[in-house]
């Protein structure tokens, strides 16, 4: 429906609504009077989504069939669709907004066929395809989006043209346009609610990013943007959005609540920093929160200024949920004032899809479908990946094989030919696996998830073992003794599996029964002891190397060589190149868990 046609019709409700009230009045004049007395209220609904990661449809690209996961969870945009048009018929469509909190075009090979292979980005323009994510989006007249950080895993010219193409705004108050200064997105947007005998109703919604964007896609934004801190921000412009006119203001964040930052101290602002910016930045109503894939139905956050309570929600991630802000306000003093605020998450998996947002995006699910079922090559036997997060696997192995060939052949003839290479690999996606028999591209895409790109770091073998010390913090501590219990051992803090590294060129032991920092035992290098003063070329992805997971040494490391070519895509050429795949030629065995020097498997 357009912004005119939903104005027509909050118009038509507020002349049928002043027909009834005259009524009352021609029929009980005490009555009237004393509705007259009674103070003003209205309610509305803010609905929000975030982290939906290219999802428009229940369906799972890597496997090619509907999502469908342990907890019974269904995902996209479609799905959420059916959940708003039930919402908007309960209260009235002129009572409610949708909002997003960012990373809204990565995370699928849909997504990825329109940034890559048939980019959105094109010129001319008026050639380019339609985002299947803005083509949702629109149809579902979604009010504003924050920006995430993985809308910039493409470049800023992918984001430009995804935001050419929403007929609503993407914003960004932190985002900073690195010559003038000045916000590079809209950093606010105030909407209007007609209120039947009273004044309009104005909403602000700002929109802050992660500022974790200046080390994840440095090389995408440095020199062009730059991107500040959450509260600091939001304590710059929550003042502007209310002088602005706003009576209710709600912030949608690309950031979590207060969980750890990943990158440490490398920029001087917090990573998930939602919490903080409620409790320190007066005059915020609610937030919708992202970032973090976590489900949180409703925090409340008291502000420190004006003792307040500021309501927080995340809705998980990629459509599995929507958050449902309630909101009642009274005009109060010729002001609109929050009475009350309550927050729920809806599940997804409990509506079918809305046909017409599943019709509006089915050519470009086709088309994705007929890209990620190419065949690329054949496997000898069936690899999985299951087991990577407590065994060296095979099917990671290929991951650190591929990389380090890339790189040998990208110096080779250079100074540093004569170096060995190591790669980085990690277990990005625990349901990967490689068939025996035919591979199709899909397969091999499951494997590398992320829009990662390869780089070459100059380390030395100390370096190698304190990398290696840093990511065996990733287990917890398995005292002599104690039975093995599998969900208990991996994930220690919150540490994520992409933040697991193996280095593949090396073997080693991890001894989960010592004392962070002391773990790595019986680190080699072509079966002898590894030399601490050796020079290696470690083949690492750029997440890793901007310093994405604060490892130590290889942010710093002097760069030999770097490909703008997704890890993804040169694991797809390596297959078919090679035309099959048979884990006798990179299987390593590299390393193993141990206690006390015993192996936990056999």
């Amino acid at each position: 429906m357009s912004l005119k046609r939903r104005d027509f019709v909050a118009g038509t409700a507020a002349v049928a609504a002043g027909a009834a009230v005259a009524a009352t009045v021609s029929a009980d004049p005490a009555q009237a009077a004393e509705e007259r007395r009674r103070p003003l209220t209205y309610t509305f609904t803010v609905l929000g989504t975030t982290d939906v990661h290219g999802h428009a449809l229940n369906w799972d690209y890597f496997t090619d069939a509907e999502y469908e996961d342990k907890a019974q969870n269904d995902v996209g945009l479609a799905k959420i669709a059916t959940l708003v048009r039930q919402i908007r018929e309960e209260v009235g469509a002129e009572r409610v907004l949708l909002i997003d909190a960012g990373d809204i075009i990565q995370g699928t090979q849909l997504s990825y066929y329109y940034a890559r292979v048939d980019p959105i980005a094109a010129k001319p323009e008026s050639k380019a395809p339609r985002h299947p994510m803005a083509l949702a989006m629109n149809a579902m007249r979604y009010d504003a989006a924050a920006l995430g950080n993985h809308e910039f895993n493409y470049g800023i010219e992918t984001v430009r043209a995804f935001e050419r193409q929403c007929d609503f705004p993407l914003l960004a108050a932190n985002a900073i346009d690195a010559k003038t200064n000045r916000p590079a997105f809209p950093p606010y947007v105030v909407k209007k609610l007609r209120v039947p005998h009273g004044p309009h109703l104005r909403v602000g919604i700002l929109g802050l990013t992660n500022p974790g964007i200046a080390i994840w896609d440095k090389d995408n934004v440095s020199g062009r943007m730059t991107f500040n801190g959450i509260p600091e921000q939001a304590a710059i412009h929550v003042p502007r959005v209310r002088s602005a006119g706003a009576d209710v203001v709600i912030v949608s964040a690309h950031s979590g609540i207060d969980e750890p930052t990943s990158y440490g101290d490398q920029i001087p602002y917090a990573e998930d920093a939602s919490g903080a910016m409620a409790a320190q930045v007066p005059g915020i109503d609610a937030v919708l929160v992202g970032h973090t894939h976590k489900e949180v139905s409703q925090r409340i956050v008291v502000n420190e200024a004006t003792g307040k309570p500021v309501v927080l929600s995340e809705p998980y991630c990629w459509g599995y949920r929507l958050t449902r802000f309630d909101f009642e306000v009274t005009f109060v003093d010729h002001a609109w004032q929050v009475t009350s605020c309550t927050a729920t998450t809806l599940n997804s998996n409990t509506v079918d899809e809305d046909p017409h947002i599943a019709a509006l995006v089915a050519k470009e699910h086709a088309a994705v479908r007929g890209y990620v079922n190419q065949t690329i090559g054949t496997c000898t036997e069936n690899l999985s990946i299951a087991r990577a997060p407590f065994q060296c696997v095979p099917i990671v192995d290929l991951i650190g094989r591929v990389q380090a060939d890339t790189v040998k052949a990208a110096l080779a003839g250079g100074s540093y030919a004569k170096l060995p290479v190591l790669a980085q690999a990690a277990p990005f996606n625990r349901t990967a696996d490689l068939p025996a028999g035919t591979v199709r591209l899909r397969d091999a895409a499951g494997l590398y998830i992320y829009e990662n790109t390869l780089e070459a770091k100059l380390m030395t073998g100390a370096q190698i073992r304190d990398y290696l010390e840093f990511t065996a913090e990733y287990f917890n501590t398995l005292a002599v003794g104690a039975p093995i219990d599998e969900a208990a051992l991996t994930n220690a803090g919150g540490i994520p599996d992409y933040n697991f590294d193996e280095v593949y060129g090396v073997t080693y032991d991890i001894d989960v029964s010592e004392p962070v920092g002391s773990r790595i035992k019986n680190l080699r290098f072509q079966g002898a002891p590894l030399d601490d003063t050796a020079q290696f070329v470690l083949a690492v992805n750029n997440y890793r190397a901007n310093g994405g997971g604060n490892f130590p040494h290889v942010a710093s490391a002097q760069l030999l060589w770097s490909s703008s070519d997704e890890i993804r895509n040169t694991i797809i050429a390596w297959v078919q190149a090679k035309g099959e795949i048979n884990p006798k030629d990179f299987s390593a065995d590299g390393w193993r868990l141990v206690r006390q020097g015993v192996p936990l498997y056999g």
